[in-house]
C-alpha cells in the first residue's frame, strides 16, 4: 500500500499539471471501488479548476474552485496515470478526468480497495474520513509530548500504535519499521512504557525517514509508480524492511541478522541487538 512518501509524491506530480487546469469531462468506468462513486461526482467537478493539490494522512486532496474537494485513496494497488488525450483506457482504469489543453489523470486499480468520493471542503474535518485521523508526523506540531499523550494508555506494541492512523496518519508497515530501528526501539516494546528519551528519538526518526523517502521519490513495491511513470529509490536505503535474515548494517558481530515476525498480520522487520 502507497504510505504518506508515496501519496506526498503524487500530489506533487499532479500540482504541477492540474493548477489552474478546467476540468472538461469525467468519467467513471465502473459504480465504484471500495465505495460507490457519489452519484453527483461529475456534476460537482465538470468546468471547475484545480485550486491545489494537497494531502490529508494517505489521501490525495485536489481542491477545486466551486468549494469542493475531490478525495482520492489508492487503496493496496492503486496510482495515478499523467496521460494526454491520446491516451486508450486499460482494463484496470476505472476513474478518469480530462482536463484543458488535452491533459488527462487516471485512477488505475487492479484490486479496487481505492476510493474516490468528493466533498466540501468546510466540511472535510468532520467527515468520516477525517475526523478522527491523527496528526500529520511531518508538521511542528507532532512532538514528543504529543506522541506521549497518544501512546500513554495503549497497552499494545508500538509498531502497532504507529499503524493506527488515530495516532498519527500516514505512517504505514514500511516507514513503521524504518523508523523503530531508527530510534533503537523494539516494534514489540508496550507503547504506554517507552520512556520520553526513547520518543524524542522516535519521534525525530520518524521524520526522518520520511523525508528521506519523499527526497528519494518514495518506495517502489508492487505497483507504485509516480504518476509520470518514474519509481521510488528509497527501498535501496531500506535497513531493515524486506531483510530478513541478511546481516545488520549497523552491527558488525557475526550472526547478527535481521529477524522478522508477524504483528496483527503484518510482517515486521528489526534487528534484536540494536532495537531494545
Amino acid at each position: 500500500m502507497p504510505e504518506l512518501p508515496e501519496v506526498e509524491i503524487t500530489c506533487r506530480g499532479l500540482a504541477k499539471v492540474l493548477i489552474r487546469k478546467k476540468i472538461t469531462n469525467v468519467t467513471t468506468r465502473r459504480s465504484g471501488l471500495r465505495i460507490p462513486f457519489p452519484a453527483d461526482l461529475s456534476k460537482n467537478m465538470h468546468g471547475t479548476r484545480v485550486r491545489s493539490v494537497t494531502r490529508r494522512g494517505k489521501y490525495i486532496c485536489i481542491n477545486l474552485s466551486n468549494g469542493y474537494v475531490l478525495v482520492i485513496h489508492l487503496g493496496m494497488s492503486g496510482r495515478i496515470i499523467i496521460a494526454d488525450r491520446h491516451y486508450e483506457p486499460k482494463l484496470h482504469d476505472h476513474f478518469i478526468i480530462s482536463f484543458s489543453r488535452y491533459q488527462k489523470i487516471i485512477l488505475n486499480d487492479p484490486r479496487r480497495f481505492g476510493l474516490v468520493t468528493i466533498l466540501k471542503s468546510d466540511e472535510l474535518e468532520y467527515r468520516e474520513f477525517f475526523r478522527n485521523i491523527g496528526l500529520e508526523p511531518l508538521s511542528d506540531k507532532f512532538t514528543p509530548d504529543l506522541l506521549r499523550s497518544k501512546l500513554k494508555n495503549k497497552k499494545i506494541a508500538i509498531k502497532l500504535a504507529l499503524l493506527d492512523q488515530k495516532v498519527v496518519s500516514g505512517i504505514g508497515n514500511i516507514y513503521a519499521c524504518e523508523a523503530l530501528f531508527r530510534a533503537g526501539i523494539s516494534p514489540k516494546r508496550e507503547s504506554s512504557a517507552i520512556s520520553y528519551k526513547l520518543l524524542s528519538k522516535l519521534v525525530n526518526s520518524i521524520k526522518l525517514v520520511l523525508t528521506e523517502a519523499i527526497e528519494a521519490g518514495g518506495s517502489t513495491i508492487r505497483d507504485f509508480v509516480h504518476p509520470d511513470g518514474k519509481l521510488g529509490y528509497f527501498a535501496m536505503k531500506w535497513q531493515v524492511y524486506g531483510r530478513e535474515g541478511e546481516p545488520c548494517l549497523c552491527n558488525h558481530q557475526k550472526n547478527i541478522v535481521i529477524k522478522k515476525i508477524v504483528q496483527s498480520g503484518r510482517s515486521t522487520f528489526f534487528c534484536p541487538i540494536c532495537q531494545r
